[in-house]
């Protein structure tokens, strides 16, 4: 299996955002912003139903969700970025309790990890993107733009549920290039 890398430009995070959105098909747009603004794995995300984005109760969506992983078993809270409420007021005004969040459009089931591979795929390829993306690309380029935007290796790692940093450093795809500007970057002498 080939190793996924991070995106690394922006542009193209941005680009990817907007793929899906800019041909209408929210679902598709959702997938991959949860994706990118979650740090989340492809198969939490999809495991995610309304209940856990909407209070019911109160009629309106949450700030926050709460998960259990399901690969580590620990318990995680989330804030929701401002654009994934906006989308899930846009995506979602008739949901149900008990509904898959992103859902197969024939069957009302969740969307399959290889669904979800391919929705991803096909927006980086249709974008010229060289890289190879996948879902787990995704989780890597939230962490990769986290650290670039200097927050701290250590609370990425609390955020990916890494048992080490050097996990976390590989996500993050420190490159020699990366390691370059942090030398010639920093000024010790006046």
């Amino acid at each position: 299996m080939a190793m996924t890398e991070p995106i690394r430009d922006k542009q193209q995070v941005s680009q990817l955002l907007k793929f899906y959105l800019n041909k209408g098909e929210i679902r598709n747009h959702l997938l991959i912003a949860l994706c990118i603004h979650t740090a989340l794995r492809i198969s939490d995300i999809l495991r995610l139903t309304c209940d856990d984005v909407y209070d019911f109760k109160n009629c309106r969506i949450r700030k926050t969700i709460t998960i259990t992983e399901k690969k580590t078993g620990k318990s995680k809270t989330i804030a929701l970025h401002k654009s994934i409420i906006n989308i899930l007021s846009i995506c979602y005004p008739n949901a149900k309790p008990g509904m898959p969040l992103i859902r197969n459009k024939h069957t009302n089931k969740s969307l399959s990890r290889i669904q979800a591979y391919r929705i991803i795929r096909t927006a980086a390829e249709s974008l010229g993107f060289e890289q190879r993306v996948s879902c787990h690309s995704l989780r890597k380029t939230f962490g990769y733009h986290a650290w670039k935007n200097g927050v701290s290796p250590a609370v990425i790692m609390d955020i990916y549920n890494h048992g080490s940093l050097s996990t976390t450093q590989r996500y993050l795809g420190v490159t020699q290039d990366d390691k370059n500007a942090v030398y010639v970057g920093l000024c010790f002498v006046g």
